[in-house]
């Protein structure tokens, strides 16, 4: 039998968790536009095939990694702690998302290019839609993004 402190918390557990998988799926145009005025912005991105490619790419690899902690959280056989460490995992990756698009807006309002970013633990992969490589730029990228984070990046530039 459950008792009512079990159903409390599987029940506020779900609605974190299905509140978690909404933000995460939302597009990001969509979240910037209920931040601002109730007005629909409407927004000119022209992106090449690479970063297209990229994009498309890690968003297969963020829904199976997202898919696989939802099944671990789902299943009656994990134990606490390894739902503990899927739901940690799960917030963890809506952060970086939150942080990438972030950073994509950054590099766009400041220095004017189409970027594609992966953050994968303490590693900041930046793929910016220039054909010229340019050393300074990507050094005041470099630079740019550090200044998000308190703890140290190993941040990479790469141009296409």
């Amino acid at each position: 039998m459950i008792n009512k402190q079990s159903l409390w918390f599987l029940t506020l557990f779900s609605i974190i968790l299905v509140l978690t998988v909404y933000y995460v799926a939302m597009p990001s145009n969509t979240l910037a536009t209920l931040k601002e005025n109730d007005s629909i912005a409407s927004v000119d991105i022209v992106e090449t095939d690479a970063l297209a490619a990229l994009r498309i790419e890690n968003d297969e690899e963020l829904e199976t990694t997202m898919k696989e902690l939802q099944e671990i959280l789902l299943n009656d056989k994990s134990t606490l702690e390894e739902k503990n460490t899927a739901y940690e995992s799960l917030k963890t990756l809506n952060s970086n998302k939150a942080k990438t698009e972030e950073i994509e807006k950054i590099i766009k309002d400041n220095f004017g290019f189409q970027s594609f970013v992966k953050i994968k633990n303490d590693n900041v992969s930046i793929t910016i839609s220039n054909k010229t490589h340019d050393t300074k730029l990507a050094n005041k990228i470099i630079r740019k993004v550090q200044e998000l984070y308190n703890d140290k990046m190993y941040i990479t530039v790469k141009f296409q």
